[in-house]
């Protein structure tokens, strides 16, 4: 037993418990996201003085004003929203409950674990095509959109860690992913990075994402296997495997599975074609190009 039950004062225990179910009736209702993620930003910022200032008309600074505007994610952009092929319906919504994930890590009341983790796991309901009972999302996690996620039970996510939901993202149930982990569900052409594939990326269920490792798009992580800091996954890692390495590699069977487990010599096989989603865009797409590059290829035999 790695670790101890604590629990909060009966009065904290109560007020937690009562903020958010709060907001969780608030979300689930037919009122604006706009608005829930504004107010509750402001309550927990301590900005609604501020705020009410700014409504009535009175003297506020420029730089309060882009402070306070700030709030309502309607008033923000992400990087996702640049995607051209993102559902536009799902995010209009995905976008405000991620902001409002973001920006209460921004806040000293996330460093409060008990709370936190409460609260996360309250918009991840909101936030994921799907998630499970009793998971633990820890400070820092980001994600490409949210809504194209679903994770199962008993799933613990630590800090800094970016799941990358472009594509499709599953993490099954009691799968831990530590530290600094990356994730991803899309991929970029080296010749042209303009041009994106994505992937359905699959972690199964008791699989281990160690602190600082790497998931490259469509691959999956096999059942109760373990991906060893730094690692980069690069081709699937069988059930019950123990991945290490840049790019990773099997280099043991975890004991008492050795008679299940595929071999070690078959291992390292990449399935990313099958896992392959396919998009189309707009034929009046107004596209923007960050890099404004113009590719010309030599011929073969050409220097």
């Amino acid at each position: 037993m790695t670790k101890r039950y604590v629990s909060l004062p009966a009065e904290a225990e109560g007020a937690m418990r009562e903020f958010v179910t709060e907001v969780d009736e608030r979300l689930s209702s037919d009122e604006d996201t706009c608005s829930v993620v504004e107010d509750v930003l402001l309550e927990l910022s301590g900005d609604r003085e501020a705020y009410e200032r700014w409504q009535a008309g009175e003297e506020v600074s420029v730089a309060e004003r882009v402070r306070l505007q700030s709030y309502d994610p309607c008033n923000t952009t992400l990087e996702s929203e640049y995607y051209a092929e993102k559902d536009e319906e799902k995010f209009k919504r995905s976008k405000h409950l991620q902001w409002l994930w973001r920006q209460f890590d921004s806040l000293p009341i996330a460093d409060n674990v008990e709370f936190a983790l409460r609260f996360r796991r309250m918009l991840a309901d909101h936030l994921f095509e799907d998630c499970g009972e009793n998971c633990r999302f820890f400070k820092g996690i980001t994600f490409t959109y949210g809504h194209n996620i679903t994770v199962g039970d008993n799933v613990v996510v630590h800090d800094d860690v970016h799941l990358d939901d472009r594509g499709k993202l599953t993490i099954g149930d009691r799968v831990s992913i530590s530290d600094g982990a990356h994730i991803y569900s899309h991929d970029h052409d080296v010749v042209d990075q303009t041009e994106v594939r994505n992937y359905h990326t699959i972690i199964e269920d008791d699989a281990r994402v160690t602190y600082d490792s790497m998931i490259r798009a469509g691959n999956k992580v096999g059942e109760n296997a373990i991906v060893g800091a730094r690692g980069i996954v690069q081709n699937d890692v069988p059930a019950h495997h123990i991945a290490v390495g840049m790019p990773a590699k099997s280099v043991k069977i975890k004991p008492g599975w050795e008679d299940v487990a595929v071999p070690l010599e078959e291992a390292g096989v990449n399935r990313q074609d099958e896992r392959h989603l396919p998009y189309e865009l707009e034929d009046d797409l107004e596209v923007f190009d960050e890099f404004q590059r113009v590719f010309d290829v030599p011929e073969a035999g050409g220097r």
